[in-house]
């Protein structure tokens, strides 16, 4: 019996092939599950999960576990003057608010007079320091009223925390980490459609991976990815203003990772971390 020819393929071909299959193994090596078992329902995150989450982004934001309501300093970070336990600022507009919703429930106290200036400021997301030479120590005398304090934690609520925990079920995420991550990005790069923004973040991730945990892509994946993403855009953001001071943070994203490498998803362990050279577990 006459043998058949074997065909030969062109050394162009096997390349191609070859390169292909490499480019595919990558892509699917991104996001492929390394974690465990995915959670049925809604995300387990409980008052001791936020808690400690707001202890760790004050750590994060003030070097210190304990939520300093009183503080405030001007970064020049292009943003102004930062204050309170969450960093509100006087260029981005959630200081307005702050001052706003206070001034409602104590019409004559110490910073009310700020709002036409922040109000002309956050308008056009200037971060001018004239006429708040005095804001620093304003704010701090503010934070001794307990009313200031709680207005600080319904401003974080409302622009921070719930809108973090609206993108983490949007992406079908299912881990308390997941949402600690999304709620400190949201803190730090804010909640706008510019380029530094969470949406922003998300949206390279999902691009990324190919798609969400709710997609069926591997949670502790996805997340890996979008703390590459976010590390990325934190050593080179797209605000120059912000450069300088964002490029110093990134131990931040850096120690949120190392949560997600120690697996502590649910975080039910001791969470160590040490964002800048000081070391806190909590």
């Amino acid at each position: 019996m006459q043998e058949k020819n074997a065909m030969v393929l062109p050394k162009s071909f096997i390349l191609l092939f070859y390169s292909g299959l490499f480019i595919l193994v990558i892509f699917c090596q991104s996001c492929i599950r390394k974690g465990p078992e995915p959670i049925d329902g809604l995300i387990p995150f409980s008052n001791t999960h936020r808690e400690l989450a707001d202890k760790i982004i004050s750590c994060f934001e003030n070097d210190d576990p304990i939520l300093h309501y009183e503080y405030a300093e001007a970064l020049d970070d292009g943003r102004g003057i930062t204050a309170g336990r969450a960093g509100f600022t006087s260029a981005t507009g959630d200081m307005l608010v702050v001052i706003q919703l206070y001034t409602e429930l104590v019409p004559n106290n110490i910073l009310s007079s700020y709002i036409p200036l922040l109000e002309q400021y956050a308008a056009n997301e200037n971060p001018s320091l004239s006429g708040l030479e005095n804001m620093i120590n304003d704010w701090a005398l503010a934070a001794n009223d307990s009313i200031f304090r709680n207005v600080q934690d319904i401003v974080v609520d409302s622009f921070y925390y719930l809108p973090a925990v609206g993108y983490t079920k949007e992406i079908g995420a299912k881990y308390p980490l997941t949402l600690l991550n999304l709620y400190d990005a949201i803190i730090q790069h804010g909640d706008g459609d510019d380029a530094d923004g969470i949406t922003a973040l998300i949206v390279r991730t999902t691009d990324k991976c190919g798609g969400t945990p709710g997609d069926g892509i591997d949670e502790y994946r996805w997340l890996e990815t979008f703390n590459d993403v976010r590390l990325q855009d934190l050593c080179n953001p797209d605000n120059e203003d912000t450069r300088e001071e964002w490029r110093d943070s990134k131990g931040r994203a850096i120690a949120l990772d190392k949560l997600r490498k120690q697996s502590n998803f649910l975080l039910d362990k001791t969470v160590c971390i040490n964002p800048y050279g000081t070391e806190f577990c909590l």
